[in-house]
């Protein structure tokens, strides 16, 4: 007799990238040489994991009351605030609309916007390379995927292909909730152009007059691409006119404290009234959900983005670490170009290599002992590299293999 709902019933057991690492590091255990570009995580290049000196110490120096109370439910107000500033310390029309809670990293800001901007059976937009938990996270929202293609012909992001897939999904539930991760996409590593970026607002405002528009920024890498932040957020800063504007924050990345699990879904919105219910509706979220996050994480995020000699010094440490990626990025591309078929990349913790039979190739390279995590999109199947798992010394031998088996 089964217990289970039938529609649960045949989930895996394992996110399938962790899979792949868990073999990666039992081979690698026995001795052989193993390249593992599949953890998604920023290593330094003796493998261990690249973590900034400034957050640990001041983790460790969360009182024991922070870490042993309860968080409100929607963060500390302190929290929220310096989220806000960290993400338009220089967009104040932006500022001035936002609000912020509190969510276990940038999952559970993602949770909070499917739950929240689609009713059970809808489908979220983003495109058709996208980080796997966006189906997960739906799948266990009821809700849906759907993509337009990434690329057109020139190898910049399909604004066409958006407008019409985004016109297609409003004509079929009636509104329509966006996922644009940049910069560093992930998985393909491609970050936009301000001109991609002002098409993408005028489409987003065209459909925002006729319907319930919502378009989340999901840029859990941001602090590791080469373009202006605040640039971009100038071309998107109108979207709150005529649309919901969402970003999925992260400390996981920026901070290098990935377990500490300390994020936030932000919200412009410019309407007062429509503001305070978007509170009230992700506060009850939070509740119905993990109730609250962890305080002492929440304090030790918000000290060292409010402390300014601690938040210099962290920008001084993640600079070593950002300069340590884009070497990488650099040997990919010097190695790589005229030889893979990849996006533009300019910098993050993936690239993603065009090739058919992904999963067949990524089993030929597992046999050379190189980790790789196969996709599949509506432009064909792919790899995905992670560089910031891979030394620097690796990198010639990482797409030597690649090209061998592409």
């Amino acid at each position: 007799m089964q217990h289970l709902i039938p529609s649960h019933a045949s989930r895996p057991a394992d996110d399938p990238i962790f899979a792949l690492n868990r073999e990666a590091t039992q081979r690698k255990a026995k001795g052989e040489a193993i390249i593992n570009a599949t953890v998604g995580a920023l290593l330094d290049d003796a493998g261990r994991l690249a973590i900034l000196p400034t957050a640990a110490r001041v983790i460790t120096e969360v009182p024991q009351e922070e870490w042993a109370a309860y968080a409100p439910i929607a963060g500390t107000p302190d929290f929220a605030k310096a989220v806000i500033q960290d993400l338009f310390s220089k967009s104040p029309s932006l500022a001035e609309t936002a609000i912020a809670v509190a969510t276990p990293g940038g999952s559970g800001a993602l949770r909070h916007a499917i739950a929240n901007y689609l009713e059970p059976g809808q489908a979220l937009l983003t495109t058709s390379y996208y980080w796997g938990p966006y189906q997960t996270l739906a799948d266990e929202s009821e809700r849906a995927v759907a993509t337009f293609n990434t690329f057109d012909a020139s190898g910049n992001l399909d604004v066409a292909a958006f407008d019409r897939a985004l016109g297609d999904l409003i004509g079929k539930q009636g509104r329509a909730l966006i996922f644009l991760n940049d910069p560093c996409h992930n998985p393909t590593g491609y970050s936009m152009r301000i001109e991609e970026w002002r098409k993408v607002a005028e489409i987003v405002r065209a459909h925002g007059k006729k319907a319930p528009v919502t378009l989340l920024v999901d840029n859990a890498y941001s602090a590791y691409g080469k373009g202006d932040r605040q640039a971009m957020l100038a071309e998107i800063a109108p979207v709150a006119e005529d649309a919901c504007l969402l970003f999925a924050w992260s400390a996981s990345k920026t901070f290098t404290h990935y377990g500490l699990r300390v994020g936030a879904l932000v919200a412009c919105i410019r309407d007062e009234a429509e503001r305070k219910k978007t509170h009230a509706a992700l506060s009850y979220s939070c509740r119905g959900t993990w109730s609250n996050c962890s305080r002492g994480g929440l304090w030790a995020i918000t000290k060292l983005l409010t402390d300014p000699k601690l938040a210099r010094a962290c920008d001084d440490e993640r600079a070593v670490l950002t300069d340590l990626l884009f070497r990488r990025v650099d040997a990919f591309n010097a190695h790589a170009k005229g030889k893979l078929k990849y996006p533009r990349y300019e910098g993050g913790f993936f690239v993603t290599v065009f090739t058919s039979e992904a999963d067949k190739k990524a089993a030929m390279l597992r046999e050379k002992g190189v980790f790789v995590v196969p996709l599949s999109g509506n432009e064909g199947s792919a790899l995905r590299v992670g560089l910031c798992s891979v030394a620097e010394k690796d990198v010639g031998k990482l797409v030597d293999a690649l090209v061998e088996v592409c």
